[in-house]
């Protein structure tokens, strides 16, 4: 059976650092979710999807489909490729693209950083919320994972604030874009705090403002979270009745 092992780490901006990531910053109603294909560092393809309020989503389209927005480059150099955009499906909530990004002599972004190192099939997966990035990688062996940590340190931009999160055989692949019913992490977290703490009995035993303490988020964020969690169990509810 061939071995498989994930890089997973986060990249941190801080505000006004890049543009794309600036909107999810800005609004925490915004989550993008993007498989990234790249098997050699001439080319690579994208499958992204974002999600958020009805009002978020127009606001941002102009950015997610900007065939010239440089949006991967990790160092804020401007890349030197060719990038096609296209619309795969849109809705008021979701918007998901298919980018592929061709005839590459140099971009720092972070699978095209990876391709030069991993020779033998590489793919990513990237998670937009807030101020952070998160990735992972998954490759077939581990050999040049140290170089990629290293290499990838080294270009940040300023800015730009690198965390490694773990190294491990196998992985898990928990992707609301190839299954897009369902509650997001951060979602089932306040969901299963607010259970916990007693919030959906009656009378309630703890308040909005005392799960935001503890969960150390803005209340309207606890708020949101909870009320979205809670429409995609009813949703999920109705649509599996007989």
């Amino acid at each position: 059976m061939t071995e498989m092992y994930e890089f997973a780490f986060d990249i941190r901006y801080d505000d006004g650092a890049d543009e794309y990531m600036q909107a999810f910053i800005e609004d925490d109603s915004l989550r993008s979710e993007a498989v990234y294909a790249c098997f050699d560092p001439a080319e690579m393809w994208v499958l992204e999807s974002v999600t958020g309020d009805t009002e978020s989503i127009t606001a941002v389209s102009d950015l997610v489909l900007a065939e010239s927005m440089d949006r991967d480059s990790v160092s804020g150099r401007p890349c030197d490729a060719t990038r096609q955009t296209s619309t795969l499906a849109s809705d008021p909530r979701r918007l998901v693209t298919f980018t592929y990004v061709s005839d590459v002599t140099y971009c720092d972004a972070v699978p095209v950083i990876a391709a030069k190192y991993v020779d033998d099939g590489v793919l990513f997966r990237q998670t937009r919320d807030g101020e952070t990035a998160h990735w992972q990688v998954f490759v077939q062996n581990d050999d040049q994972i140290g170089l990629l940590y290293d290499t990838l340190s080294a270009r940040l931009g300023d800015g730009l604030d690198f965390s490694f999160d773990h190294l491990t055989e196998g992985g898990q692949w928990d992707s609301r874009l190839l299954s897009p019913e369902g509650v997001r992490p951060e979602q089932r977290e306040a969901l299963a705090v607010a259970v916990e703490r007693g919030y959906f009995e009656t009378p309630r035993e703890v308040t909005l403002d005392e799960l935001a303490d503890e969960l150390d988020l803005p209340r309207s964020t606890v708020s949101y979270r909870l009320r979205r969690a809670t429409a995609e169990l009813a949703k999920g509810f109705v649509e599996h009745q007989p």
